[in-house]
C-alpha cells in the first residue's frame, strides 16, 4: 500500500471509529522533507489515493487537489517535532465539547501521561487554517503529543499512522471520561509526584524486549 493509500485508509478509519464525521478533520503522514495530507472539503469515502496531496516543507502543494486548509499546523508540527511521523486532527464529540469550554485536562487519570505530561493543554483559539492557529497548537503541544484546540477539536501525533490513530482513539476516550467526571463535580486529581512516576513509566510503554529485568 502506498503512503497516500495509508493516509486515506486512516482518514476513513477515524470516521468509522466515530471520532470524526463527514469531511471534517484531516490526516497526514511525513514523506521525506514534506508530508502527504488529505484534500480540503472532500468526503473520504469519495476519495481515492490520488486525491491525497503532497505538501513540501515550504508549503507548496503538488497534486490534483488542494490540501486541507489546516496544512500549516501539520507542516509546523513536523518541523518542530522530529519524532512526529503522522498527525490526526478530528472534531471528535467529547474532545470538542471540552475544547469549546477552553479546558485543559488535569491529571484526573494516570493515562494523561500517555500524551507526554501531567496535563493535556487546550490551544488558544484562532481562525481555522491560519498561522496563528498553527502557532497556538505548536505551543500547546510542547512536551506533549496531543492537545485540544479551543472551539474546534483535537490534534494528536504519533510515530506513524497506526500509532497516531491509536492515540486519537485513546484521547477521545479519555476526553469522554473527563467529561463524565465533570458531571459529578470538581474532579479529584492525582498528585504531582505520582504523575512524575507514571510519566517515567510511560517512557517504556509499548516497547518490546526479549529480556526481563
Amino acid at each position: 500500500m502506498t503512503l497516500a493509500a495509508e493516509v486515506l485508509a486512516t482518514a476513513r478509519a477515524i470516521n468509522a471509529s466515530g471520532i470524526n464525521r463527514g469531511a471534517a478533520g484531516n490526516v497526514s503522514a511525513r514523506d521525506g522533507e514534506g508530508f502527504i495530507i488529505t484534500p480540503t472539503g472532500m468526503a473520504y469515502d469519495r476519495c481515492v489515493p490520488e486525491d491525497m496531496v503532497k505538501v513540501g516543507a515550504d508549503g507548496m502543494a503538488q497534486g490534483r487537489r488542494k490540501p486541507s486548509s489546516e496544512w500549516r499546523f501539520h507542516r509546523d508540527i513536523y518541523a518542530t517535532r522530529p519524532e512526529a511521523g503522522a498527525i490526526i486532527h478530528a472534531h471528535s464529540p467529547f474532545a470538542t465539547a471540552l475544547a469549546c469550554q477552553e479546558l485543559d485536562i488535569p491529571p484526573f487519570h494516570y493515562m494523561i501521561a500517555r500524551f507526554g505530561g501531567d496535563t493535556v493543554r487546550c490551544a488558544a483559539y484562532a481562525t481555522f487554517g491560519t498561522q496563528a492557529l498553527s502557532d497556538a497548537i505548536v505551543a500547546a503541544l510542547a512536551g506533549r503529543c496531543a492537545c485540544l484546540m479551543a472551539h474546534h477539536g483535537m490534534v494528536v501525533f504519533g510515530s506513524d499512522l497506526t500509532e497516531a490513530l491509536a492515540l486519537a482513539v485513546e484521547f477521545e476516550a479519555l476526553c469522554e471520561q473527563y467529561w463524565r467526571v465533570l458531571q459529578l463535580g470538581a474532579p479529584k486529581l492525582l498528585p504531582s509526584d505520582e504523575m512524575a512516576r507514571v510519566i517515567e513509566k510511560f517512557k517504556d510503554y509499548g516497547k518490546q524486549s526479549s529480556s526481563h529485568s
